[in-house]
């Protein structure tokens, strides 16, 4: 275990030497680079991902089909006209009084087309007591929520005419309008406090005004020189807003956590006695080269995202891939080369009441509440290891049950949006009218007598599988030769039932019908289709995704530490970590238990896309802490502490930046807990209790009684490894300690 070479070798050390000694210039090329980034973005522009390209299968071959054809389907509105109890049905004359109403006022705004009414199309009701009014928005589908409120104003003012009967619109454009005036700050508001929350957090761990801005200044230029390279990326991988939103809360915390860590031992050498220039570049030979390792490890678990295939996923993966690798560059690079200007300046602007409590006993002993509980966890670590790993198995043991589903408007937003009840009124009425499967028939002639038969025939046998109750309404394009069915599934918002009805098309009414023409292509898409073909790839996906996140990241413990139990123990305690926050996430969601302190009432699942998204998202950003602490470990170890006593100087040292990291991480997430879409809430909480306990159980109880059961068997390489390539850099910080006196300096390499 001894350090036989005193040379600094690593890749940190070398970056954040240079940097201080041409500190200007470092500085110079970082600006230049955001400016740059961001410029060369704007000009670009962002391209987002296309709906019918997220998934494929038959999704995205009706997709094709429909831009192909070159058809623009229009935003379709519906306006549902329901009688009270004991109020006549849709023959009484009120009943027609008001749907003749509802058409002139709709008709008379200008904004719509294509207005039909019950009596002609019969989208009545089976009790007699509902009926639908359809048109359709004029203009681009996709800008269709701008131009909605006309409309909706128009259908209010006919409700105040018609007390007797209940008047409400729904559809895409104003399901949209009502989320957007309801919520649509929601995500905004959380961005937008994450900095000033993670500012407060920095400035009381550090005491210091300078020292809490730097973080602060790093993770945001790195968001920002990201979001320019989005846009440069989105012409060969397509983003979104989603990946925007994922982007900017990795980059917060892993931008605030590296330059923490490397900022903290900094200031811990300077403490102990070290001047400047020396404590600087011992800060980038260690911390520096923490910040790489777990860089390109939290680099290698996004990357696992783009093994899913799905292109919402790839996208949020790669802007979180961007966003660490930038703010790695950033926290080795420029941090360095800004400590060296500002010199003992870091400790400007100090916050009376803290004075220098965090000084030097702070730096060089430790946390004192550490210590204790280090002093309880070496004298009985197998005891420790018991006790910790079996309460977070019970608090994972509640994932076994999990349920996944896409959530309904009901679980999404529950009562608090007026429009979910008008969906769940529409779909009592008309079972799977709000979202019908929609069938794209393709053919070379579309209106040859065998399609047309064919047509018909899909028709009636929709109707009499019980897949649908109607009506099913075909649309003929016959320039395109393409027909669009629209077949209200059995089920509604049930989506189990919806499925079932979905299969029975797909699989008897299609094949017995269309299926049996020559050269007609028929897929079906909808809402559900799109759901239940996003549940099955990303099901397909999960096996491909967790082995390669895996394999990878045990591949470069491995090679950062030459240690086969290291890289092994770290494995099992992320998956041991992941584990217990999907209990959490069960729990909470899925059983209730403490739902109502989240506002999370009833939900009864988690949404589909969360248990591999955390899984990526946690097992990247755990690895911040995992690297930290056992390089500090390691490099007890290397200076001639035995195992013990490394092990508790490498967690007592560097449990107040882990404490700091977790404790910015936490509340940067449970800002997003806060959000009024449950999805939002399951991946704020998920988050955030990841980090707690990954932070406190994991980095300070079973990693340190672990490591203490296995002894001198943590340092285990067997023979036949030993080929493999060095990569540990053993920068002790004797092999640091020349201070960084000027230009004419150079780095030993």
């Amino acid at each position: 275990m001894g350090n036989r070479d005193a040379r600094v070798r690593g890749l940190a050390a070398r970056a954040g030497g240079w940097s201080a000694r041409h500190r200007w210039a470092a500085v110079g090329i970082w600006v230049l680079f955001v400016v740059l980034a961001m410029g060369l973005g704007s000009a670009a522009g962002r391209v987002d991902v296309n709906e019918g390209d997220q998934l494929s299968g038959e999704t995205h071959t009706a997709a094709r089909i429909i831009d192909d054809a070159g058809i623009k389907e229009p935003a379709g509105e519906t306006v549902l006209i329901q009688a009270g109890p004991g109020a006549g049905t849709a023959a009484s004359p009120e009943f027609r009084g008001a749907v003749a109403d509802v058409v002139k006022a709709v008709e008379g705004t200008g904004k719509v087309t294509a207005v039909t009414s019950p009596y002609d199309t019969h989208t009545i009701s089976r009790d007699g007591r509902s009926a639908l009014v359809q048109f359709d928005m004029r203009g681009d589908a996709e800008t269709a929520v701008d131009r909605v409120e006309p409309v909706l104003h128009a259908v209010a003012g006919v409700q105040k005419a018609h007390g007797s009967v209940r008047i409400e619109e729904i559809g895409g454009a104003s399901m949209q309008k009502q989320y957007k005036d309801a919520f649509g700050n929601d995500f905004q508001k959380a961005e937008y406090s994450a900095v000033p929350v993670a500012f407060g957090i920095l400035l009381i761990a550090f005491g210091a005004l300078v020292a809490a801005l730097l973080p602060v200044a790093l993770a945001i230029t790195a968001i920002m020189a990201t979001m320019g390279l989005m846009g440069l990326v989105s012409h060969l991988q397509p983003m979104s807003d989603t990946a925007n939103s994922v982007m900017l809360l990795v980059g917060m915390a892993v931008g605030v956590d590296y330059c923490l860590f490397y900022l903290r031992r900094e200031r811990e050498e300077r403490a102990a006695g070290r001047d400047a220039g020396t404590a600087l570049r011992i800060a980038a030979a260690t911390s520096g080269r923490a910040v790489v390792v777990s860089g390109i490890t939290v680099c290698v678990a996004m990357a696992g995202m783009l093994f899913t295939g799905l292109a919402e996923f790839e996208a949020m993966g790669l802007a979180s891939l961007m966003v660490v690798a930038v703010a790695m560059v950033g926290s080795v690079t420029v941090l360095p080369a800004l400590l060296s200007l500002l010199g003992e300046r870091v400790e400007k602007g100090r916050l009376p009441f803290l004075g220098r409590r965090r000084g030097k006993r702070s730096a060089t002993e430790g946390s004192r509440f550490w210590t204790a509980v280090l002093r309880g966890v070496l004298a009985r670590p197998l005891v420790s290891v018991l006790v910790a790993a079996g309460a977070l198995l019970a608090i994972a043991a509640p994932a076994l049950g999990m349920k996944t589903q896409q959530l309904t408007l009901d679980q999404e937003f529950g009562k608090s949006l007026p429009i979910v009840q008008t969906y769940n009124r529409v779909n009592d009425a008309f079972p799977g009218g709000s979202e019908p499967a929609q069938v794209v028939v393709r053919a070379k002639d579309i209106n040859a007598p065998e399609v047309r038969r064919a047509l018909a025939e899909f028709k009636k046998q929709a109707i009499a599988s019980g897949a649908s109750r109607g009506p099913v309404v075909i649309r003929l394009h016959d320039a395109q030769n393409v027909a669009l069915v629209s077949v209200p599934l059995v089920g509604g918002s049930d989506m189990d039932r919806a499925v079932k009805s979905l299969d029975k098309l797909r699989d008897e009414v299609r094949p017995a019908t269309l299926g049996r023409v020559d050269g007609v292509q028929a897929p079906i898409t909808g809402q559900v289709a799109g759901n239940h073909d996003f549940n099955d790839q990303l099901l397909g996906s999960v096996v491909p995704v967790f082995a390669f996140v895996v394999v990878f990241a045990f591949l470069l413990m491995l090679l950062s530490f030459r240690s086969l139990t290291v890289a092994i123990t770290s494995i099992v305690l992320n998956l041991l970590s992941v584990a217990a926050a999907y209990g959490v996430l069960v729990a909470v969601f899925q059983h209730g238990w403490g739902a109502s302190l989240v506002g999370a009432q009833g939900v009864g699942a988690i949404v589909t896309w969360l248990p591999l998204f955390l899984f990526v998202i946690l097992f990247g950003l755990s690895m911040d802490y995992h690297v930290f602490v056992v390089s500090r470990i390691r490099e007890a170890r290397l200076r001639g502490r035995d195992t013990k006593d490394a092990i508790r100087h490498g967690v007592v040292t560097t449990a107040g930046v882990v404490t700091s990291a977790a404790v910015i991480m936490v509340a940067v997430f449970a800002i997003f807990g806060t959000l009024s879409m449950q999805s939002m809430k399951q991946m704020g909480v998920g988050l955030a209790a990841a980090v707690l306990i990954d932070a406190t159980v994991i980095r300070g109880v079973l990693l340190p009684a672990v490591m203490a059961l296995l002894g001198e068997r943590n340092w285990y390489l067997p023979k036949w490894l030993h080929r493999l390539p060095d990569l540990t850099h053993d920068e002790a910080p004797e092999a640091a300690a020349g201070p960084v006196r000027g230009p004419e300096e150079r780095l030993p390499v």
